[in-house]
């Protein structure tokens, strides 16, 4: 039986540390997205998601040759990325080789995991395996896409690393390639992101709105209008961002959208972070319609800043007593996983059209709200911290654009590392992040 410290280690103990750690980075994962969370629920979780981690690498080289690499060939995507995180944890160097060592042979599904983990956690080892990674001439795309992200969510990328990759024939690396930029304050040419915006890849478009938006670039915006009009490419993505952009003649445009059933849900998305009276008005109407009275709920409920719950809401039994779809109706094929969206309210349209009839009054049509304050610059930044969780992407991301990517909140991050961007962006000056981001485009 392996010893360390002289001691006999009780495999039973670092066996439950690593189901255990699984278990709760599972919930810690699903709660980024969560509804009904906030960032000092997350904490809370990442908290019992660390304890188990650090019990891991308490263990050493022992649990980590026994335990931890073999369960990186693991079925369980949530035993990996356990496995992965408490290597990358250990002191010294032998847990990052033993990841950059399972690269080369791992399944597709294997590297979303282990990229999950670098992303959280890069040592100076992994990072410097993976850079060297991207210089070989025979590394296969998946890995090379996980590098230029892993790299690039750490702002550990380069114009050298980068730029050979944003041209290349696989829309996942570059994708991958134009986030690492991005994310790194690398220049991306306009003619780079014209081409991937005319991709028929839809990541490889959203990663080049996203890209040229932080940067400038006129084109990403034309792209976004563009996928707006009634024959469209469409995509959540572009949507959001007119939302953000807080336009009327936006507004106008996704309020139009609302008679495309097939683009509703994304439109009604949108429309929560455009802080327009329209846009509330909206969904209140759609809140009578069962199939989108949740998300018309959320949204209404981040622009006026009413709190569906208690009188607001429909209650549990009435919303289960509906009647189900025939079985011939049914979608055998549908995804069946729990989305975020289930977890939202069900409102009670009367009750919420009641309380606007007596609050209508007191907003002004002419300026944004975020929960049911005018939308300033510290108002945008406050949310960040008390917003339920799967908003605060949506608001990050409205501040890269205004701030041209000087300002990044990773909110997919540890907690801590979460509330240390959200410090230092909180002393940047109001004035770099205050005006529509559409504003002095160019290209």
């Amino acid at each position: 039986m392996a010893k360390r410290d002289g001691r006999l280690l009780r495999w039973d103990i670092y066996e439950t540390h690593l189901d255990e750690a699984a278990f709760r980075w599972s919930q810690w994962e699903q709660s980024l997205d969560a509804p009904d969370f906030t960032l000092t629920d997350v904490a809370e979780l990442e908290e019992q998601l660390t304890a188990h981690l650090d019990g891991l690498v308490l263990g050493g080289a022992p649990v980590a040759q026994r335990l931890l690499e073999p369960a990186l060939t693991s079925e369980d995507p949530e035993r990996i990325v356990a496995a992965a995180l408490a290597l990358l944890g250990s002191a010294g160097p032998a847990g990052p080789s033993a990841l950059l060592a399972s690269l080369p042979e791992a399944e597709e599904a294997v590297l979303t995991s282990l990229q999950r983990a670098f992303e959280l956690h890069c040592p100076p080892d992994l990072g410097a395996g993976l850079s060297s990674l991207l210089k070989q001439g025979d590394t296969r795309p998946e890995l090379q896409a996980l590098a230029l992200d892993t790299l690039g969510a750490h702002r550990l990328a380069d114009a050298p690393l980068c730029q050979p990759f944003v041209a290349h024939p696989n829309p996942a690396v570059a994708a991958a390639a134009l986030r690492a930029a991005s994310h790194s304050g690398v220049p991306i040419e306009p003619t780079a992101i014209q081409r991937a915006l005319e991709s028929n890849a839809p990541r490889l478009r959203d990663a080049a709105i996203v890209a040229g938006l932080r940067a400038g670039h006129r084109s990403a915006w034309a792209a976004c209008q563009a996928a707006a009009e009634p024959q469209g490419r469409g995509g959540r993505l572009p949507l959001l961002a007119l939302a953000l952009n807080g336009d009327e003649r936006d507004m106008k445009v996704l309020l139009g959208l609302l008679s495309v059933e097939p683009r509703r849900p994304d439109v009604l998305w949108a429309l929560g972070f455009s802080g327009r009276l329209a846009a509330a008005e909206a969904c209140l109407e759609w809140m009578r319609d069962t199939s989108t009275a949740p998300l018309a709920g959320e949204a209404f409920s981040a622009i006026t800043g009413l709190h569906l719950e208690g009188p607001f809401v429909r209650p549990p039994e009435e919303a289960e007593a509906e009647e189900p779809a025939p079985m011939e109706d049914e979608d055998l094929d549908a995804d069946l996983k729990p989305k975020p969206e289930d977890a939202l309210p069900i409102p009670d349209a009367a009750q919420v059209a009641a309380w606007w009839k007596e609050n209508r009054p007191r907003f002004d049509a002419r300026q944004r709200y975020l929960a049911g304050q005018p939308l300033t610059p510290q108002t945008l930044l406050d949310a960040l911290t008390a917003a339920p969780m799967r908003r605060r992407h949506a608001l990050a991301l409205e501040l890269a654009f205004r701030s041209r990517g000087a300002i990044h909140v990773p909110t997919r991050r540890w907690v801590s590392t979460q509330l240390q961007a959200w410090t230092e962006a909180r002393s940047a000056p109001a004035s770099s992040y205050s005006r529509p981001f559409a504003e002095g485009l160019r290209g």
